[in-house]
């Protein structure tokens, strides 16, 4: 089956940056949409981002509107997340996605998700 490898989570300052990477094996789902979902302690998880297969629409949850960045490259068969500005309330663990059916913002509709990266916000 395939699966996906997110890298790029660590501790960081808050108003400081991260880049999340998410790689798909041998451009699997270079054809489909792909996002990133997170889950902090105690709560379900929840939409971030999803960006369309050629990269030209991308969604994004309401709080993190003009701080993160979704974007693509599928020659290189990855999706990254670029954080800019993070709060403490962005703590959590961030999951790549790929292949929803229907509604983009439910977890449920999406087929592939990748083990997760730990993103920690604090001084």
């Amino acid at each position: 089956q395939a699966q996906l490898v997110e890298s790029g989570g660590r501790l960081v300052q808050p108003g400081g940056s991260l880049r999340l990477s998410c790689v798909a094996p041998g451009g699997t789902f270079s054809s489909v949409p792909m996002g990133w979902f997170r889950q902090a302690p105690g709560k379900e998880r929840e939409f971030v981002a999803a960006i369309s297969w050629s990269g030209s629409s991308t969604y994004y949850t309401d709080s993190v509107k003009g701080r993160f960045t979704i974007s693509r490259d599928n020659a290189k068969n990855t999706v990254y997340l670029q954080m800019n500005s993070l709060k403490p309330e962005d703590t959590a663990v961030y999951y790549c996605a790929a292949d929803p059916e229907g509604d983009y913002y439910r977890d449920y509709a999406w087929d592939y998700w990748g083990q997760g990266t730990q993103v920690t916000v604090s001084s």
